[in-house]
Order: C-alpha cells, then structure tokens, then sequence
C-alpha cells in the first residue's frame, strides 16, 4: 500500500477530492481510540493464525508491528499522513510499513465497520469505568463532609422556600444517594456495552473460518454478537453512556445551583476556599464559585450530546452508516467534561468552610415548626387535615403582627409546644427512617457508607 492511498483506493480512477477528505476524515478526532485500535487488531491477528488464515511467522511479524505503533502513539511519535481517514487507516498503513507484505494481510475477515464499534465499545468500557472512580469519589467527599454536620441545621427547601429544619448531613448525603444511581446506571451500561462486534465484518460476518467467541475472549469482552447487522449498527451503548452522563450532569447542577446560592452573602452558608474559586478583573471584592457555576452550565452541553445523538441515530437503516461517524466527538466530549466536573466538584466541597451559625439561624425560624405543632395536634387525635388548618390559622395571625408563632402557638395549644420551635429542636424530632434528624442521618450514614463499600466492590469487579 502507498503511504497516499486509501483503504479503498483499488476501486475508484482517481484519488479523493480535497473537500471530500476535508470533510469526511476523522482522524483528528478518533485518533484517541488508538491504544484500543492496536489491542483490537492484536486479538484479529491472534484470530487469524488460529483459524490458519495467517500464519505464525507472520502473526509474529504483525504483532511486532502492532507494538512498535502502539508504542509510538504512546510516545506521540507516529506520523501521521494526509491520506489517513481515521486511526484505523493510519495504524494498518503503518503496520503495512513495518511488517511489509504480511502487513497487508491484517484486515482479513475485518472490516472497519466491525473495527470501528469494537475499539469504540472498548474505549467506552474503559471511560465510563474512570467515571465511576469519579463519582465514587465525590460520594466519598459528601459522605466525609456529612460525619462532621450531624449536629448542624439548615433549612430544608421546597419551592426554594424555608420549609423544615433538617440535620446538614441528611442535606449532603441526598446528594450523595442520587450519584448512587449515577454509579448503578454507569455499571449497567458498562454491561451492556461488554459485547465484542468483531467478527461481524462490513455487515454480514464472513465466508472464511474465523471464530468471533475466540477475539472476544482475546479482548476481555464478556459476550459476542449475536447478530452481524446489528453488532455493526448498534450504538445503543453511546447513547446510554450519554444519557448517563447527562444525568450525572444534571446531578452536579444541582450541586453547583446550591453551592451558587449558599456561598452568596445571602444565604452565607459557606464560604469557598481560594483555591477553588475566582475572583473579578474588576471589583476586588469579588469571590465567585465558577466551579458551581460550570457545572450548573456544562449540563446544558452533555443534554446537547445526547439528543443530538439520537437525531442522528433516529433515521438510520440497517447497518453501517457514515453518519454514525457522529457519535465519538460527543461521547468523547461528555467523558471528559464530567471528569473534570466531577474532580472540580469535589475538591470545592472538600475545602469550603460551612458556616453553622448562619445556617441554624435560618433554620430556626418560628414558622419552620408549623409542621411539627401539626403533627402534635395528630398525635393528641385531631385528623390531618384540621391540624393543618388550626396552624395555619396561627401562622396567619403570626404574618399579621400578633407576635411570634412560639407565643401565639403557646396560648392556643399549650406551653408544650415551645419545645418544637429552634432548628435544631425541629430538626430532632424527624427520627424516621431517611428523615432529617441527627440521630436518622447517622443511621443514614451508616448505610451510605456500607452503599458506597459496595459499589466499590461492584466495580472493582470489571478489570479491562
């Protein structure tokens, strides 16, 4: 093969137009899966010589090959040419190279159909895996942060309104459970994605005596296709990790929205580190949590990944098409954003400093206790529903100037009910299970970390 030829050069005259090379390569991109282009085509080659359409003076040959090109992409050393497509084209064209006429026979039984969903469902493999480490670690984060606030209140929000007090542990380890979910549903794709294509050719495998079970036993893979079509048109596990990330995304939004409002002179709840925070090119009091804000902003960007996937992937037919060329750059670009979120993320929570006084100030607001005099009123026998109405009442004359709720709540229902009022008062009398008093937050803890061992477990389960 000439270094200027394509893959597919021996049918066409001439040789590509500039525009089209310009416009359909992708190398500048996918030159990322080369690490998984070279184990893939080293499983082929070990593929071909035991089915004897290679032989092992050759296989030997190849693989050498392989090394020394998996070394200089290592290295940052390969070369690439003008007439290489995609890392595929430029991994077989230096291989042929090195390897000479044995070289040529690497792509037997191989198209880059079947190539291109192998490298990509390796590559994915191994991504969303760092991803889990990473939000495994943020959870370690949140859970460590939650062992020093049992004892803390703060408002609890509905609406973003003050609505009861509730233990700053209970606060963060919710955080903490919904990246729980982020973690199962990463594993679970990382199942699904665990299925080798190679071996399924262009789209309808091929007349020579390869044995597919036997490269995805090579590689690691879990299951073989079971489907030529299928395994070569699949991208259903790009747009699961998309949409996995997506959510984690919208998970550490919700982070950054409140640490935005909590770090703010108006809630004051906490205050960043320097480390993790940024200042003004103009006003010198300026301490802004662009963390929090980049990663309420970036979920914007993973949701765009995702459904600009599946409008591409919604009107293909059966198998390979080149638009399926559009699914790295955002896969590749979702991996990466959270990786970095999830990193930044957790070391703004790690060293911000909470502020406790503030926050049991706002939690100890009289009309925080409206919940609990109600549920004073049930327990004494009164229905549900007329409670809620009888303190309602007593809020409304609060609102209108009587005096405090403690006050006016003390003179209807008895000197009893002051006990309820303060945050942390308040906050101690929710005792069921996951709700927010200190004593449930600690049982809370206790299975969040027995979660978190476990989750560990599951994924130190997958070694790629």
């Amino acid at each position: 093969m000439s270094t200027g030829s394509t893959l597919w050069h021996g049918r066409f005259e001439g040789g590509p137009a500039e525009a089209l090379m310009a416009y359909t390569v992708s190398l500048p991109f996918d030159r990322r899966l080369g690490p998984q282009d070279v184990r893939g085509s080293r499983a082929h080659v070990a593929g071909l010589v035991r089915a004897g359409l290679m032989t092992a003076a050759d296989g030997e040959v190849v693989t050498a090959a392989l090394e020394q090109v998996g070394k200089e992409l290592r290295d940052g050393t390969l070369a690439f040419l003008p007439s290489d497509e995609d890392i595929h084209t430029a991994v077989e064209r230096r291989v042929t190279e090195l390897a000479g006429e044995a070289g040529a026979r690497l792509h037997t039984a191989r198209s880059r159909n079947d190539q291109v969903a192998t490298d990509l469902r390796l590559w994915t493999r191994e991504a969303l895996l760092d991803v889990v480490d990473g939000v495994l670690a943020l959870q370690g984060v949140l859970a460590s942060r939650a062992e020093e606030s049992f004892d803390v209140t703060l408002p609890g929000y509905t609406h973003l309104q003050r609505a009861q007090s509730v233990s700053l542990a209970h606060h963060l380890m919710a955080h903490a459970w919904a990246l729980s979910r982020d973690v199962d549903r990463l594993l679970s794709t990382i199942e699904r994605a665990d299925v080798s294509p190679l071996g399924a050719g262009a789209l309808a495998g091929t007349s020579l005596p390869i044995d597919p079970e036997f490269t995805a036993r090579e590689l690691g893979f879990s299951a073989v296709f079971e489907n030529s079509l299928d395994a070569v048109g699949d991208r259903d596990f790009v747009a699961e990790a998309l949409f996995d990330l997506a959510l984690l995304g919208v998970h550490l939004s919700r982070i950054g929205e409140e640490w935005v409002l909590w770090t703010s002179e108006e809630f004051g709840f906490a205050v960043l580190d320097d480390a993790y925070a940024t200042g003004s090119s103009m006003l010198p009091q300026k301490k802004n949590a662009d963390i929090a804000e980049l990663a309420r902003g970036k979920s914007g960007r993973l949701i765009g990944h995702l459904t600009g996937l599946l409008a591409t992937l919604k009107g293909l037919p059966l198998a390979y098409n080149r638009d399926l060329q559009e699914d790295k750059e955002p896969l590749f670009d979702a991996v990466d954003q959270v990786a970095l979120a999830l990193a930044a993320v957790g070391g703004m929570v790690a060293t911000a400093r909470f502020i406790p006084e503030a926050m049991e100030r706002a939690s100890g607001a009289d009309v925080l206790a409206a919940t609990d005099l109600a549920e004073f009123l049930v327990r004494s026998g009164r229905p549900f529903r007329e409670a809620h109405a009888t303190v309602g009442a007593l809020v409304r004359r609060h609102l209108a100037g009587e005096g405090s709720l403690a006050d006016i709540a003390a003179e209807a229902l008895g000197e009893e009910v002051r006990a309820f009022f303060g945050g942390a008062n308040g906050a101690a009398m929710r005792t069921s299970r996951g709700g927010g008093s200190p004593a449930a937050a600690r049982d809370q803890h206790v299975r969040l970390l027995a979660r978190l061992t476990d989750d560990r477990s599951r994924r130190d389960g997958w070694t790629v």
